[in-house]
């Protein structure tokens, strides 16, 4: 009955999945984040940042522009019928424009492929990026980070009435999914030799196959796994502790130092007063899992 009762409710739920987690258009989000559950972030109209030539170009157009996904579910999602981005990135891009004086509502979201990050934050396409965009050194010998403003870390996503898996000590003889060629995969391909492998070329295949029980796990960036989850907490969860450090930052030009220590300084103050946490909770939150305590941030020297 639970097996039949699953395929059922999972077809439509499948498909939305898939074109969110491939960025492509096609079905809305099966729901989003809860609007009322959001914060409201007060505009600071009295800051400025003379200092910062990205700040001083955004004041003169009148808002700024920020650098997102579109296809990781409440983390950064842009819902192809109204063009409105959502999610706990989307969130942490809004209250730092609130922190720089820019009301959220007239952020311009743009949608940039990984591959491209960097190269949008030296040709000024973006002011800054917010997406699961980890901080490593060599990264930042290309643009700036501010943060982290959260810590992910790869983790493992399963049904939610599956009891034996509470971490990677527990995949021998389990069969795993995760993205061909990613970092996920390698290292469950390293360090637990004994699970059976298999990858697909997005996450969205993996989560298909996790709910119509072909595979027993998914694996990726916790973070990511907890949107998915969102979207189906009654039939999915994340198990145990990440196992792996991925610290998400804000991506900026890199010689604006200046507008990374603004967000520093604005990330602090978000945490302080609750924002980090509601937003959290009204996003990934959905999955189930509780608020975590956001990193420490770090102030490197300036470039």
């Amino acid at each position: 009955m639970r097996t039949r009762k699953l395929l059922a409710a999972c077809a439509g739920l499948l498909l939305a999945l898939s074109a969110a987690a491939c960025g492509k258009e096609g079905s809305p989000p099966v729901k989003g984040p809860k609007a009322d559950q959001l914060p409201v972030y007060q505009v600071d109209k009295d800051f400025r940042l003379p200092d910062s030539r990205t700040w001083r170009n955004a004041k003169k157009r009148g808002y700024l522009r920020v650098g997102a996904k579109e296809d990781q579910p409440y983390l950064g999602e842009k819902d192809p019928a109204t063009g409105v981005y959502s999610g706990f990135d989307i969130e942490i891009a809004r209250m730092m424009s609130a922190s720089l004086g820019f009301d959220p509502k007239t952020i311009r979201f743009k949608t940039i492929a990984s591959a491209n990050r960097e190269t949008a934050l030296q040709n000024g396409q973006i002011d800054y990026y917010v997406g699961t965009y980890t901080i490593n050194d060599m990264r930042k010998k290309l643009v700036g980070f501010a943060g982290p403003y959260y810590m992910a870390g790869q983790g493992l996503l399963v049904r939610t009435d599956e009891d034996d898996i509470h971490g990677p000590q527990d995949l021998a003889g389990k069969t795993v999914c995760s993205a061909a060629g990613s970092t996920p995969y390698q290292r469950i391909a390293a360090d637990y030799p004994k699970a059976k492998l298999v990858a697909y070329d997005t996450y969205s295949i993996c989560v298909d196959n996790l709910l119509t029980f072909q595979v027993d796990v998914v694996t990726t960036d916790d973070a990511i796994l907890l949107g998915f989850a969102a979207k189906a907490p009654d039939e999915m969860k994340v198990v145990g502790k990440p196992f792996s450090e991925e610290p998400y930052g804000i991506g900026v030009p890199r010689s604006d130092n200046a507008l990374r220590f603004a967000l520093d300084d604005a990330l602090e103050a978000n945490e302080k007063n609750g924002n980090w946490k509601k937003a959290f909770e009204a996003t990934l939150g959905l999955s189930g899992a509780p608020a975590p305590k956001p990193p420490p941030i770090d102030r490197y020297p300036a470039n």
